[in-house]
């Protein structure tokens, strides 16, 4: 007798990104957001909401003036008003169709909508800020991940270290294994988990949303005070009475105490001691070392190596010298000889109180990471027919822009580039698409009127009554009660 063939389930196509799976039943796509499920395409991560807390009253993303002509008070979310994330929402790709959540609210009698949209962003990065004083890399210096260039050094800022990771060229630019490491690389800085960097001629450092640097394998503790000139005029008073001299040690710019004008202005009388550097004004001096991870950015684990011959007509024996990194984790005192010569001593009490206090004013080194993305025309498509009007009622502050319920920056200009803290939004808040692209959230939030203004799809509008099922997930507000040196005070608390 025979068998009659085996019938083989049917593969249902996810539209879903340009990647197009075919996806059998049971089966995830190459994504794993969406799924075959009864040969239904379903979303695999629920809906987001974030439910805000009368007792805490805190907010969550401002927005324009009140129905009352008042100024509006920053809580769109409105104590426990639930505000509808697009964290999990699915995406309008191929971009013919309206944005897969409209939802209208009523607020004190206005009716407000909120479009959400996971959007498919190739156009898009991370700007990395950290917080340190060691030496990362020269400023373009490219950034490394498993051996792929994923972005570069940028100019450093006060007291941090910045890069510019990801962007087209990174995704789609390069080479196959180079897009796929970048696309990697930014969705677990996204999503708070440590990635490990190489940078061309510098530190191999591990970065992590909200946490300390890893620099060389060594964890960063504190950001500097600020550069050895600022130093010297902060503490100059706490320094006079207990010490004939004071040198700052800092990449940028190192501090001399006497020559400085916060000596002057103390009558700190010259001492003679000369350091090597290109002299800037009185007592600011450039280029004392080369870049490192030593004293205060520097290269140099012997503070003595910066110093040149005391000058012998004005130092004296007996001098006393405190040298001092903009951190005040390095430090040493010493006293001339009568050969001028500097001999180290124990540190008197009264300049370990300050150098204490230098510490004590440095905050906590920590990572800070910004996603960046351009809204294009094909996302604005899922909101209006004509997606210029969007793009005009953002720059006219008509609608606010916000990515999973976090106050986003649009950049001045053209179109819709948006910048947003990911420790501002909930927890896995971005995706993957392998073309490759990231995949994050973004609403559009407006007074109803102006939606259908703007020539928005009034007709696929829903109740938030509608959308609120029991399979959301729901996400409160910050733990005010958290540590706030760290990150897990700005992430997202879980609600009931």
């Amino acid at each position: 007798m025979t068998r009659p063939p085996r019938e083989k389930p049917e593969k249902i196509r996810c539209d879903a990104c340009p990647v197009l799976c075919y996806i059998a039943e049971g089966r995830s796509g190459a994504c794993d957001r969406y799924a075959n499920h009864g040969g239904e395409l379903v979303r695999l991560d629920p809906l987001t909401i974030i439910e805000n807390s009368i007792e805490h009253g805190t907010k969550t993303v401002p927005f324009m003036k009140g129905t009352d002509g008042n100024e509006w008070d920053g809580d769109i979310v409105q104590a426990n008003r639930p505000f509808i994330t697009a964290v999990g929402a699915g995406t309008t790709y191929p971009d013919y169709k309206p944005a897969p959540f409209i939802v209208s609210q009523t607020i004190e009698d206005a009716d407000m909508v909120t479009v959400v949209t996971e959007g498919i962003f190739s156009y898009c990065g991370v700007k990395v800020k950290i917080d340190t004083d060691r030496f990362l890399g020269h400023e373009r210096a490219i950034v490394r991940v498993d051996g792929e260039p994923i972005g570069h050094v940028m100019t450093s800022e006060y007291g941090s270290k910045m890069l510019s990771l990801g962007g087209v060229e990174h995704l789609t630019g390069g080479s196959k294994k180079e897009g796929r490491v970048t696309c990697d690389a930014l969705l677990k800085l996204c999503n708070c988990d440590p990635v490990e960097m190489e940078i061309d001629d510098g530190a191999i450092v591990v970065v992590q949303a909200g946490e300390a640097p890893i620099v060389n394998g060594e964890q960063e503790r504190l950001m500097r005070v600020g550069c050895g000139s600022a130093a010297i005029g902060m503490f100059a008073s706490q320094w006079k009475d207990h010490t004939d001299e004071v040198i700052v040690v800092d990449d940028h710019i190192t501090g001399v105490l006497s020559e400085h004008q916060a000596g002057k202005m103390l009558d700190v009388p010259p001492t003679g001691i000369k350091i090597n550097g290109r002299r800037s004004t009185p007592g600011r001096y450039f280029q004392v070392a080369e870049p490192g991870t030593g004293w205060g950015g520097t290269d140099i684990e012997d503070p003595l190596t910066i110093l040149k011959p005391a000058d012998a007509k004005v130092a004296w024996p007996g001098l006393r010298l405190l040298m001092v990194s903009t951190t005040g984790e390095q430090y040493a005192y010493f006293e001339l000889d009568d050969d001028l010569q500097p001999q180290p001593k124990d540190l008197p009490d009264p300049l370990k109180v300050s150098v204490d206090r230098i510490a004590e004013n440095c905050e906590p080194s920590v990572c800070s990471v910004l996603f960046m993305g351009g809204a294009g025309g094909s996302l604005r498509a899922g909101v209006t027919e004509n997606p210029v009007k969007l793009t005009h009622s953002v720059k006219q502050s008509l609608a606010h822009v916000s990515c999973g319920g976090a106050n986003a920056y649009v950049w001045p200009g053209g179109g819709i580039t948006v910048m947003a803290d990911v420790l501002d939004m909930p927890t896995n808040s971005f995706g993957y698409v392998p073309t490759p692209a990231l995949v994050a959230p973004i609403e559009f939030t407006m007074r109803l009127s102006d939606y259908v203004a703007l020539g928005g799809h009034a007709d696929a509008v829903r109740p938030i009554e509608d959308v609120i099922t029991p399979e959301v997930r729901r996400v409160g507000q910050i733990d005010p009660d958290a540590d706030p040196t760290s990150h897990r005070n700005y992430r997202w608390k879980a609600g009931k």
